[in-house]
């Protein structure tokens, strides 16, 4: 069996030769759902013609990627209410809704806009939820995001997901440009571009900076960069490779690979640079590092039994304990924001597919399909899973209900998407 060290070389190799050609745009595609979503009905809001299209679509758009809710068509009701008031509930109630969202959008003045929000209960005709929203027409887009944050807290219990933000590399030909972009793939923003590898990008827990690996001086080295200013500084150059970095929870560190001493192995460091302490000592290779939620683990893979497997050691430092044992080929751990489930990815007949992993358990469930998946990460309420899966020889963006329910397809037209990474609920 090839080594780990190979098997992540090719891995590596065969990303950085997938080609793409030129625009970034994302268009979300369902392909699946739930058997228990929520039947809801988005009404167009009054007057929102100066939200250019950026209200409703957005909020019903937000609504299905989640896979939580099935959409009524408000065409088949001979009810168009602005006000709770107006609602005739029984003609709701006889089109299937359980719920209805309404609202209206009024010049506030200064060149602002006031946007009003209701969802209503049908079945009890009481309100759930509103929201009032003063902001430029330009920042509607993201009033939208809020009102179905807002939508999916009110029916599920769960903080919603919608204003937050997705990493990824787009690589375009021989170029490679790391991009942030809505996490429904739109307002995408170029904050780095290269004719070099860009890989690993990281979120900090604030969601003002990422950390990633750059191949620009010939090794690879980890940046941090300011997503507001766009200023970048050096976190890791050492002798040797510098890669994945990880966030501490707190924000303060980074776990990082370095091969200073050979094999990859894992250290910890400042987020402000300085010195490495070494985490183990063992004569495998360690790498990809994850901190758990609490900050008290760091996950990672190691073939130090042979093939790679997923593992997990106090962050001090200490005894390694192996968390999989199902298949000889499990990497890229990623653990859920309440530290109950395990994400990564396992190789099977030749086929690498996103697999989830209940930790008290060891249960596991197949969240992906196709041959070829890499890099999920769960959404900051641990409610979706991020990841990239190849399709007809190009790389796209998935994203998956943590319990397997659901998928959507956010299909990147004229490029190639590489190591996704979901950012945290922080959106400055």
């Amino acid at each position: 069996m090839p080594s780990l060290k190979a098997l992540l070389r090719g891995a590596l190799l065969a990303a950085m030769l997938l080609a793409g050609a030129a625009r970034a745009e994302l268009n979300i595609e369902i392909i699946g759902g739930g058997a228990n979503r929520h039947a809801i009905s988005v009404l167009p809001f009054k007057d929102e013609g100066p939200t250019q299209g950026n209200l409703t679509p957005v909020i019903r758009n937000d609504l299905a990627l989640s896979g939580a809710f099935r959409l009524v068509d408000p065409a088949a009701v001979a009810n168009v209410p602005f006000e709770p008031a107006d609602v005739r509930y029984p003609l709701w109630q006889a089109a299937g809704a359980q719920s209805i969202a309404i609202g209206k959008v009024e010049n506030a003045g200064g060149g602002q806009i006031k946007i009003s929000f209701r969802l209503m209960d049908v079945s009890q005709q009481k309100q759930l939820a509103g929201a009032e929203f003063t902001v430029t027409p330009d920042r509607s887009r993201q009033a939208a995001h809020a009102i179905a944050d807002l939508i999916y807290e009110a029916i599920t219990g769960q903080k919603g997901f919608f204003n937050t933000r997705l990493a990824y590399v787009l690589k375009t030909g021989r170029n490679y440009a790391l991009q942030i972009s809505d996490v429904d793939g739109q307002r995408s923003q170029t904050i780095l571009r290269s004719t070099e590898p860009i890989i690993s990008p990281s979120w900090s827990p604030d969601g003002r900076h990422i950390a990633y690996v750059s191949f620009a001086s010939q090794k690879p080295v980890i940046w941090v960069q300011d997503l507001a200013t766009g200023q970048r500084r050096v976190a890791a150059n050492f002798k040797g490779s510098n890669s994945a970095p990880a966030w501490s929870p707190d924000g303060s560190r980074l776990a990082v690979v370095l091969t200073t001493s050979g094999n990859s192995q894992i250290y910890v460091i400042n987020a402000a640079g300085g010195a490495a302490r070494r985490l183990m000592y063992n004569g495998g290779i360690d790498t990809e590092p994850t901190f758990s939620p609490d900050g008290s683990m760091i996950y990672f893979v190691s073939d130090r039994s042979g093939g790679p497997q997923i593992y997990r050691v106090p962050v001090n430092g200490g005894d390694a304990q192996r968390v999989t044992w199902d298949g000889n080929y499990n990497v890229s751990p990623k653990v859920s924001p309440d530290g109950k489930t395990l994400v990564y990815i396992r190789r099977a007949a030749g086929n690498f597919r996103v697999m989830s992993q209940d930790l008290a358990t060891n249960d596991t469930r197949l969240l992906s399909d196709g041959s070829y998946s890499e890099r999920p990460s769960f959404a900051p309420n641990g409610r979706m899973v991020l990841y990239s899966s190849d399709i007809g020889g190009q790389s796209v963006l998935y994203a998956a209900s943590a319990d397997g329910s659901s998928k959507v397809k956010l299909a990147v037209l004229n490029g190639d998407v590489q190591d996704p990474a979901w950012g945290p609920f922080n959106n400055p």
